[in-house]
């Protein structure tokens, strides 16, 4: 499997996928995907309790920080194809575990998905939290085309520091980035690439959590290995700051990946 700060293209590599701490030789990589209107720097404080020994990556969509001047792409699936391309075409290294939250889930499963299907390689292990499984509708989304709208909603649950309110500049920065993702999370529907993986899937779902809640369960449909599901205590962004409880979920499902050899079904709550 490839090693993705390795990808083809170190300008190209550089702008989507970013490392802040430095890993032993050999590690594993976890690639790591940004909720709707998110960014890459939402992993750093992973990133840093998991040095040295878990290569960290975190992808930047276009459209935001330094991106900003590239337009925001609106199709979880393109997302896909780009990154899994990235990570395909670098040299041998250990197969890299992938995890997204909320949308970032999304684009994590066809990542993954793209990786095993059509280049051949699969990943390790694949984590997706605060979202609900492809072929289930979320029972609510953000609201689509309207701004304000989209960011009160955000900032309800806890993804955006509630001091944007009260800086247009902050707030013309961030919400381009936010109105793209929104759509793209609204119109996806799997079915470009075949959804059933081989590696094990991890599903969590903060336990107040009402974008996905105990539907992450359902992704138990979409591998033939191991998959197990826990719920934290929290909302939709349980996870922010990365708590150490989440940083050991974090250890312990990359451990599951490479233990791991039959199917269970888990379900832990804390």
């Amino acid at each position: 499997m490839t090693d993705p700060v390795e990808a083809t293209g170190p300008r190209e590599r550089d702008a989507w996928l970013r490392v802040f701490h430095e890993a032993r030789e050999g590690a594993r990589p976890l690639v790591c995907f940004p909720h709707a209107g998110g960014t890459a720097g939402l992993y750093f404080p992973l990133s840093a309790a998991l040095a040295p020994g878990v290569r960290t990556v975190a992808v930047q969509y276009p459209g935001r920080q330094d991106r900003c001047a590239e337009p925001v792409v609106e199709d979880v699936t393109l997302l896909a194809d780009e990154i899994a391309r990235l990570l395909a075409e670098g040299p041998s290294g250990p197969a890299p575990v992938l995890f997204g939250h909320s949308m970032g889930a999304l684009v994590a499963f066809e990542t993954a998905a793209r990786l095993e299907h059509r280049h051949g390689a699969a990943p390790a292990g694949l984590i997706v939290s605060g979202m609900q499984a492809p072929y289930r509708r979320p029972a609510r989304c953000l609201p689509d085309g309207d701004d304000e709208a989209a960011l009160e909603a955000l900032l309800a649950l806890g993804g955006t520091d509630p001091a944007v309110r009260a800086h247009p500049e902050l707030r013309a920065m961030i919400l381009p980035a936010l109105r793209g993702d929104v759509r793209a999370a609204t119109a996806y529907r799997p079915g470009s690439c075949p959804s059933l993986l081989s590696c094990a899937i991890t599903a969590w779902a903060g336990r107040d959590d009402e974008l996905a809640g105990a539907d992450v369960e359902a992704w138990a449909e979409h591998t033939t290995a191991a998959f197990r599901t826990r719920h934290f205590a929290g909302g939709h962004f349980y996870l922010h700051g990365f708590p150490p409880p989440v940083v050991e979920a974090v250890r312990t499902a990359l451990t599951h990946v490479t233990d791991t050899t039959a199917p269970s079904r888990t379900r832990t709550r804390t």
